[in-house]
């Protein structure tokens, strides 16, 4: 990892910059593959999944003997895991249901808020070598207090044609209603556009690589809303001397682990912690299974020296870091300063790892700075609000005077009549 001390302001946008390619780079790509879903639908989707995937597709739905196949070969352990996980975040994310707001705005003209479920949405879950099943839980869970009606879930199969067990058990476990062993770009195009296989839905959510991000942008231009450009996974732990730093470390390799464009950063107010930690992760990288992702990632990371609290907290908005973890004595301040970030994760004994999975938050978070404009998945995401208004005879006398002469300044004379009529009935 890069140690980097004192950096001036002139030099934090090199030095927060993520390893990522830009969406110039991948755009046309995406475009073409998009074009040819449009056209030629389920062709077009198993063209590019024997491409990408390796595997050349006869049935693109999952059937019901597969699911029952998939669920008989999960142990119960993790069977019990998954439920107490579903639990927490159905307890979360049932707490941020909201009731309708109504006022009378003036006498006689009343307005109210209610929010309405997104009928059909989308679900992208990565696959290969970490199948995120933990991810459909995430998403599924709110969708389904929201009351979504039709759930549709994308994943990319094995080189036999298969999907992972563990995301069919959670797909069922979670009442999807399709499951399409698709992934890539042409996921996200075949439920852009639909295809005889794969429904069209209103909305996209999930995590995904760069070309999956850029799809998911790609998909906005075609009447279809997403969640957020939820790219490669990234952390930002600060620390003062008091921290850990196994604890430190095992952080940011956790993140680190999720593939070689992930990107982790340290920011300390303490030089000897980031020697520490620098060590403390090289002696923890030489175990993991995923060494070799882990080292790529590593190798995009940054451990950051700065003077004070003040510095640290400013530079920590200036990157927006989708994870941020807090191991200082001064918690309150980074919790009460900290203005971009995903999801906020505090004290030595609160890994990011219970966030990915059990806590009960939610892990489908922004990444790549937008966490600057962007919140990460909530009961909200999967609901629409609308208003109503309804006036009285006494109410549009009391408003009807200002919408006239408002509709007059602004040229629409149609718009002023509409009221102009109403009026004169009532006198």
């Amino acid at each position: 990892m890069k140690k980097i001390y004192n950096p001036n302001k002139g030099e934090w946008s090199e030095v927060l910059r993520r390893p990522t390619q830009t969406v110039a780079d991948i755009e046309q790509i995406v475009l073409n593959i998009f074009n040819e879903v449009s056209a030629s639908g389920d062709i077009a989707v198993k063209k590019y999944t024997e491409k990408f995937d390796k595997v050349n597709l006869v049935d693109i739905l999952v059937t019901k003997e597969e699911i029952n196949e998939a669920v008989t070969s999960i142990n119960e352990d993790l069977k019990q895991a998954i439920m107490l996980a579903k639990q927490n975040i159905e307890s979360f994310h049932a707490a941020q249901k909201t009731d309708k707001v109504s006022v009378e705005t003036v006498d006689g003209v009343r307005c109210w808020q209610e929010k309405r479920p997104i009928q059909k949405i989308g679900l992208y879950i990565p696959g290969g070598t970490a199948p995120l099943f933990s991810t459909i839980l995430m998403l599924t869970v709110p969708a389904n207090l929201a009351g979504c009606k039709e759930i549709v879930l994308c994943s990319p199969p094995d080189n036999e044609g298969k999907i992972n067990p563990a995301i069919l058990y959670a797909a069922d476990l979670c009442g999807v209603t399709t499951i399409c062993k698709v992934g890539g770009i042409q996921a996200i195009a075949g439920m852009t556009f639909g295809t005889k296989s794969i429904p069209q839905v209103y909305k996209i959510f999930g995590p995904g690589n760069q070309f999956v991000t850029v799809a998911k942008q790609l998909a906005t231009k075609f009447g279809v809303s997403i969640d957020m450009p939820a790219g490669p996974s990234e952390l930002l732990v600060v620390t003062d001397d008091s921290a850990n730093p196994s604890f430190v470390a095992s952080d940011l390799l956790s993140q680190a682990e999720h593939g070689v464009d992930s990107q982790v950063i340290l920011v300390s107010t303490s030089k000897s912690m980031l020697d520490a930690v620098e060590k403390e992760v090289e002696k923890q990288l030489t175990i993991l299974p995923r060494k070799k992702i882990a080292e790529a990632a590593i190798a995009n990371s940054k451990l950051i020296y700065v003077e004070n609290s003040d510095q640290a907290i400013e530079l920590i908005n200036e990157y927006g870091p989708e994870h941020f973890i807090v191991c200082a004595q001064d918690e309150d301040f980074y919790i009460d300063n900290i203005a971009n970030a995903g999801s906020v994760f505090i004290g030595d004994y609160t890994p990011e790892s219970a966030g990915d999975y059990a806590s009960g938050t939610n892990h489908t978070l922004p990444t790549n700075g937008y966490a600057k404009q962007y919140s990460g998945v909530n009961l909200d995401s999967f609901m629409k609000s609308m208003t109503f208004q309804k006036i009285s005879k006494k109410g549009i006398q009391n408003i009807g005077p200002a919408i006239e002469l408002m509709a007059e300044a602004e040229g629409l004379q149609a718009h002023k009549n509409a009221v102009t009529l109403r009026l004169e009935s009532l006198k």
